[in-house]
């Protein structure tokens, strides 16, 4: 599934579960979904992440020289 469409499902759970009209059993059914979906949502941000890398020169020979993505603190 694409990261969108988790994100998606994570925030039908999130309506469904406020909406106080589950039962339990399906409450903790959900629950679950939503703690698999958050888990991989962040596997996939963390992957990401570790592809990001910022450009910040071109050598003599043309090749782009590159540098880890770092978080902008704030």
């Amino acid at each position: 599934m694409e990261f969108e469409k988790k994100i998606k499902e994570l925030e039908n759970i999130v309506e469904k579960m406020g909406s106080g009209e589950l039962s339990l059993q399906d409450s903790l059914k959900f629950f679950e979904k939503g703690i698999r979906l958050s888990r991989e949502c962040s596997e996939q941000l963390n992957k990401s992440e570790e592809k990001v890398q910022q450009l910040i020169d071109i050598s003599p020979e043309g090749k782009a020289i590159t540098k880890d993505f770092e978080e902008e603190k704030t």
